[in-house]
């Protein structure tokens, strides 16, 4: 009898709990508090945070990998659609659904913003690649490379180049990635006063020119005509974004657009949260890599942060103060919720300042400008 209590307490996950495991498992519970009671992204973190709290627990095998004779374990099957890159652009055609880009269309001058804070993305990749004169990091340009796209704060297309060019590290850029979307609101604002003076938050922007139907239907066809044939491995996600517009927009396909807004999308947000918390197992997550990606990951989003804000006063100045510098740092990815940070700046200085449609126009050239810059990476380093 002894002896069977024994083997039972040492099959338990208490006996084989590991200090890495706990730590891994304290991680999960802070990403669980933030997306629960402080209600950062929670549709995000609380998927995110349970899967890493599934996968560190000892004995399930969460993970464990399908081989002839043998099932592989649940998370391991669910984490297929990250791996393969389906996920990604399945989140790509329910933001293209949810949408407006007439923001954009009416302000095409926006676009410079967009494309400006993707600076972090390349800043950071060229560092990446520099800490490879030290001894004690060692990344490969397709390292680099997918560690530097965290800087867009785009969580799917993070995933999607990771996958593709460092599938070792999926599991902490796409941690970093959605960690760092969650804390836009605390990250950015100090940031865009560092860079901007009273006078120029204080600026109100004139209201934005009526978007016809037509224009709304040429937009994405126009656009992903263009791209696609410029940067075709970017197609993936650009299509599937410009597609879910469409929907959208034509006015023909309601039920379809719906579906890909609400039903399709929660679904592969569970997904893919569930997968992106599996990739953080503890034996490969808690490494002197991991936390210099993230560290990195810190400094892409303030660099695209700062590229965004820059852009901004530069075109303070062209445009003699028609725009707001503040809508520049909407050009990082975090849709809408860097648009609300330019919002809620904006107000701050100036009470009578609605900067939320101004600034949609940068924050989708920005979830534009991230595929782009994942295109052009791909296309260099695969």
């Amino acid at each position: 009898m002894l002896q069977m209590i024994l083997e039972f307490i040492q099959n338990t996950g208490f006996y084989n709990l590991t200090l890495s495991q706990v730590l891994m498992v304290l991680i999960a519970c802070i990403l669980l508090y933030l997306g629960i009671v402080r209600k950062f992204e929670p549709l995000l973190l609380v998927p995110i945070g349970f899967g890493m709290l599934l996968v560190n627990l000892p004995l399930a095998d969460l993970m464990k990998e399908a081989a002839e004779g043998e099932l592989g374990g649940l998370l391991w099957y669910l984490s297929r659609g990250l791996d393969l890159g389906i996920y990604p652009p399945l989140i790509f055609l329910g933001i293209g659904a949810m949408t407006d880009f007439g923001p954009l269309i009416a302000n095409p001058i926006t676009l410079l913003l967009g494309a400006a804070a993707q600076l972090g993305i390349f800043l950071t990749f060229i560092g990446a690649i520099l800490l490879n004169s030290t001894p004690w990091f060692h990344f490969t340009p397709q390292d680099a490379g997918a560690i530097g796209i965290i800087g867009g704060a785009d969580g799917p297309t993070a995933i999607f180049l990771a996958t593709r060019l460092a599938p070792k590290l999926v599991g902490p850029i796409a941690i970093a990635a959605y960690s760092y979307m969650a804390l836009v609101p605390f990250i950015q604002p100090p940031i865009m006063r560092l860079l901007t003076t009273p006078k120029e938050r204080a600026v109100v922007m004139q209201q934005l020119r009526p978007v016809s139907r037509t224009e709304k239907i040429l937009f994405p066809v126009i656009t992903i005509m263009i791209t696609g044939l410029l940067l075709p491995a970017a197609l993936p996600l650009l299509g599937m974004l410009m597609f879910g517009n469409l929907i959208r927009e034509c006015g023909v396909t309601e039920r379809l657009s719906k579906t890909a807004q609400f039903e399709l999308i929660n679904i592969v947000v569970i997904l893919l949260g569930l997968s992106v918390g599996a990739k953080a197992q503890a034996a490969k997550f808690l490494t002197p890599e991991t936390l210099m990606i993230i560290a990195l990951g810190a400094v892409a989003f303030a660099f695209g942060t700062a590229g965004g804000v820059l852009m901004g006063k530069l075109l303070y100045v062209v445009t003699k103060g028609a725009i707001n510098p503040l809508i520049g740092s909407a050009g990082v990815s975090a849709v809408p919720m860097a648009a609300r940070v330019s919002q809620a700046e904006g107000k701050k200085a100036n009470p009578q300042n609605y900067l939320l449609m101004h600034a949609m126009g940068p924050n989708v050239a920005g979830v534009i400008g991230s595929a782009v810059a994942a295109g052009i990476l791909l296309s260099i380093l695969n």
